[in-house]
């Protein structure tokens, strides 16, 4: 809100990475630089929503951070940082993939040409816990076979993980090893939450398509093509 300002100093105090680690469902150990609350949530949903690239700056300090502390947490010599990749939808909206961006500007650079989205989903934030894993089932592939390759992956919100195991069931299925996983902001939300939503998946049976409640599409199985990297 300060004129001329992307952040300001209260703002940026906000940014403090309080780093932490949290447990998916598959097993799969997060590394996180800020919880997404307050001022990290705003400035997150800037970046991912209202094309604020300007924010993307601040964030380097919170995601090195827990990429230092995913790295430390593995003895594996050769460790390869991979990006979730955007949808299409979601790039063509933006024209920029926000984890990607966070991590150049903070001097990581990811390996390209690992993992593409496959097909396009509902989005996840008006979805329950159930609905929200089915809804991300089978949307990635890995472009390549990863036999001897290990990987952290990277997103930017972590909320069920729903996403974060997508990729990481895309990577192991192509023979690649995940060591763990980074996101930029960890989301807690209790179980209540997701069962409150009235926004689930519904799947026709006439068809297979599945749609959310706000009528958001995804037909199972649809070609994708490669996101641009």
């Amino acid at each position: 809100g300060a004129p001329d300002r992307a952040l300001c100093a209260s703002c940026l105090a906000g940014l403090l990475p309080p780093q932490g680690h949290r447990e998916l469902a598959d097993g799969t150990t997060v590394f996180t630089g800020l919880r997404s609350h307050g001022v990290a949530r705003q400035t997150t949903l800037s970046l991912k929503r209202q094309g604020r690239t300007d924010v993307a700056r601040p964030l380097t300090a919170p995601i090195a951070g827990a990429v230092a502390a995913a790295l430390r947490s593995t003895a594996h010599d050769a460790v390869e940082l991979v990006a979730v990749p955007s949808s299409r939808a979601a790039f063509r909206r933006r024209g920029y993939d926000p984890v990607l961006l966070v991590l150049r500007r903070a001097g990581l650079l990811p390996s390209a040409r690992v993992l593409v989205s496959v097909r396009e989903h509902a989005q996840q934030k008006m979805l329950d816990r159930e609905a929200r894993q089915l809804n991300l089932a089978g949307t990635m592939l890995a472009r390549h076979p990863l036999g001897g390759r290990a990987f952290i992956v990277v997103d930017d919100v972590v909320t069920t993980g729903a996403t974060l195991m997508e990729a990481a069931r895309a990577i192991r299925s192509a023979g690649g090893e995940v060591l763990c996983a980074v996101a930029l902001a960890n989301t807690v939300r209790t179980l209540g939450d997701f069962e409150g939503s009235r926004h689930k998946l519904v799947t026709s049976p006439d068809d297979g398509t599945t749609v959310s409640k706000r009528g958001a599409l995804v037909r199972p199985g649809s070609a994708g093509g490669d996101a641009p990297l």
